[in-house]
């Protein structure tokens, strides 16, 4: 680089010990269009005259050290507070993070589900599996698909034991496996429900271990009666078969609730009575007719034939869309007839109760969901 520097001694870089001669601004012509001039000779440094004093020397200018408190750097409390959420991030994630975040999740569940670093308890229910695999699968169909809308959860416990107590429909139990996932999702405790299903259901092998996983076990009174002994959630469904079987005809109309043994379970141990009225379950597998000769060849309650159903084949096993309301009614005490678990006229009086109410809260969210497949 020309200048005045060229021909200087090279120890005397940076020094004044003699003064420079400073070239006027328009010695050096401005560069023009990103090109420089052809270099020029280097002035000849001339002795400064006697009579003139040299100036005092200066300090060498360096360049402005950075300063921890330069307005632009951001405290450390505020970076933190953008990488915990806060309202103003200050460093925002990379697109990659997140899905990396995920993978290493998914290899770390993975690597404890074949090392068999996981519980479950007596029933065989696997709260890990169920949070991770089954509710977001769920939650796709009740959220995306059905567009359920759940109303009354205050009315179910915090904590403590209580007895869900729903009507069943739609030619596959697909609405308990709904209301599970939903009031696990809007309860402000996340509270799981422990089903009880039919026999059938845990002779089937691929069907029983899934249900076992997901906290069910079989319909009957010892069963029921640990869950609630053990402050659990459980969910019953009294129509059975008959519920989930009817034709569409009888849409909404519930069946017998059998010999009520759901009560007596609740009244031995006091156990609160929580009816839910469930709606859109009768539209996803609208029962046409019902071929009994196939059903009793194949050792079915039932064989439905649906408007998709033989004949799309597998395509004819996904669900319309329509749309689904959930309501838990006001809970029904029992802790004062804990006497009169054994007494018929006592235990068929309350299943009649549970019943009606189930029947009058059909009736009412129908009127709210004049169109089953609506927004």
């Amino acid at each position: 680089m020309s200048g005045p520097e060229e021909g200087r001694d090279p120890q005397s870089v940076g020094r004044f010990d003699v003064p420079q001669q400073v070239p006027a601004p328009d010695a050096e012509p401005a560069r023009r269009n990103g090109h420089r001039p052809a270099a020029q000779a280097a002035p000849t440094p001339t002795e400064p005259p006697a009579s003139i004093t040299p100036p005092a020397s200066t300090p060498t200018p360096t360049a402005p050290r950075a300063s921890s408190a330069s307005p632009t750097a951001k405290p450390a409390d505020e970076v933190d507070a953008g990488l915990t959420g806060g309202t103003e991030p200050a460093v925002s994630d990379r697109p990659g993070d997140h899905w990396d975040r995920k993978v290493a999740n998914g290899l770390a569940f993975l690597r404890r589900r074949l090392s068999g670093d996981y519980e479950v308890d007596e029933f065989g229910f696997d709260s890990e599996l169920t949070d991770a695999v089954f509710h977001p699968l769920l939650r796709l169909l009740y959220r995306d698909w059905f567009r359920t809308e759940v109303s009354g959860v205050e009315h179910v416990p915090v904590d403590g034991p209580a007895l869900v107590v729903g009507n069943h429909s739609g030619t596959v139990a697909l609405d308990a496996l709904i209301l599970s996932a939903a009031l696990h999702d809007k309860h402000p405790a996340h509270r799981y429900l422990r089903l009880l299903g039919a026999d059938l259901v845990f002779r089937m092998p691929v069907v029983s271990e899934l249900a076992r996983k997901t906290g069910g076990t079989v319909a009957c009174n010892p069963d029921a009666e640990r869950l609630l002994g053990g402050g659990d959630l459980v969910g019953v469904f009294p129509e059975g078969f008959k519920g989930i079987g009817k034709l569409y005809a009888d849409r909404y109309k519930l069946q017998r609730f059998g010999r009520g043994g759901f009560v007596s379970a609740a009244l031995r141990t006091g156990t609160p009575i929580v009816p839910v009225a469930i709606v859109g379950g009768e539209e996803i597998y609208p029962m046409l007719a019902d071929i009994k000769p196939l059903a009793r060849l194949l050792k079915l309650p039932y064989f439905p034939v649906t408007p998709t159903f033989p004949l799309l084949g597998p395509l004819g096993m996904v669900p319309l869309p329509s749309k689904w309301l959930i309501e838990f009614c006001p809970p029904i005490p029992t802790a004062h007839l804990t006497d009169s678990a054994d007494d018929p006229l006592v235990v068929f009086n309350l299943a009649d109760q549970v019943r009606e109410t189930i029947q009058q809260t059909l009736h009412t969210l129908l009127e709210r969901r004049p169109d089953p497949f609506g927004p």
